[in-house]
């Protein structure tokens, strides 16, 4: 994290190995340890945005918006260059966590992004295409697929494993600084950490095993479902295992049918389920029919819409063990 990112004013050394200290405490988790120091630091540089950028960046670790806001503020009237200042994103961040709207876009422009024209009392509508997301960082991390709403939010499309505690729909406040790239068409995508829920979603996820004759079946029970306004995925074949290195490094998406084993892939492809994966093309071990499914769908529709995939076609087609995960 770079913590001195002005040219013009000089700290004193005492500020610097306040503010460092203070930094080493945080990555430690000692926040209120932290703070102290930041504070420390503030009054003996008071004039210097820094002071107050570092206490802002404390706040929102520890989501403390209404602070961070605060500090945040001070930072950016402190500012000696009008764009691109991380001053400006993290105020940004805040605002949107707390759907001060006016601030968010003031906080964006500073920033030097362009906005569209229009109301600033509700929340932006952008269309910043799709990017991955690492939900539950601190915890059971996973990273999916969402749609961009602004530069802070995004909606999760793919439906996430229970261990996440999230679910599909959800709408989760952002980092900036990106960990990590999945690169899909040999486009690479910058991975963005969660920071907090934004917006529950009130669909439940379910895991049900099917058995799925050939992919083509699979395929039939996402698009119905897909249909109805929902979603199904198949973790079976979506979902891979990898240490943090990797998480957090420059990945390949797994299509589904290039044939691929990561090092540091835990899956077995003779073992289906959402611990166990290993990706399978038409030149691999074979199609597996024993399927294990996310399905995001209220209570009263998914059986329902498993019993109408496994009706069309009997003899290639079926289900068990349909549970309530999330």
């Amino acid at each position: 994290m770079r913590i001195f990112h002005r040219a013009r004013h000089r700290p004193s050394a005492t500020w610097r190995q306040t503010t460092d200290r203070a930094f080493t405490l945080i990555g430690d988790g000692r926040y209120e340890d932290a703070g102290a120091l930041l504070v420390m630091a503030a009054d003996l540089e008071p004039w210097l945005s820094d002071s107050w950028f570092n206490l802002a960046l404390l706040h929102k670790f520890r989501r403390d918006w209404e602070q961070a806001r605060t500090a945040g503020l001070r930072a950016v009237a402190l500012l000696d260059r009008q764009h691109g200042a991380p001053d400006w994103w993290n105020l940004g961040i805040t605002a949107t966590a707390l759907q001060d709207w006016p601030l968010a876009r003031r906080a964006w422009q500073a920033y030097g992004l362009r906005l569209p024209g229009g109301a600033a009392e509700g929340p932006l509508e952008l269309d910043l295409g799709t990017t991955p997301v690492r939900l539950s960082p601190d915890g059971e991390s996973e990273v999916v697929w969402g749609r961009r709403l602004d530069p802070a939010r995004i909606e999760v499309l793919s439906i996430p494993l229970p261990s996440s505690g999230r679910r599909w729909g959800e709408v989760v406040l952002h980092d900036g600084a990106p960990h990590g790239e999945r690169v899909a068409d040999a486009v690479a995508y910058p991975v963005f950490d969660e920071i907090e829920l934004w917006a529950p979603s009130p669909v439940p996820t379910w895991v049900v095993l099917l058995q799925a004759a050939t992919a083509a079946d699979r395929d039939a029970l996402e698009r119905l479902v897909a249909d109805a306004g929902y979603a199904a995925e198949d973790w079976t074949s979506s979902v891979r295992l990898l240490c943090r290195a990797c998480s957090e490094s420059r990945m390949a998406i797994d299509d589904g049918r290039t044939v691929h084993h990561d090092p540091h892939d835990d899956g077995d492809a003779f073992h289906p389920g959402h611990l166990s994966h290993l990706s399978q093309g038409s030149a691999g071990s074979g199609w597996l029919a024993e399927r294990e499914c996310g399905i995001a769908a209220p209570a009263g529709l998914v059986r329902s819409l498993l019993d109408r995939w496994a009706a069309a076609s009997p003899a290639t087609r079926a289900y068990r063990d349909l549970e309530e995960v999330c």
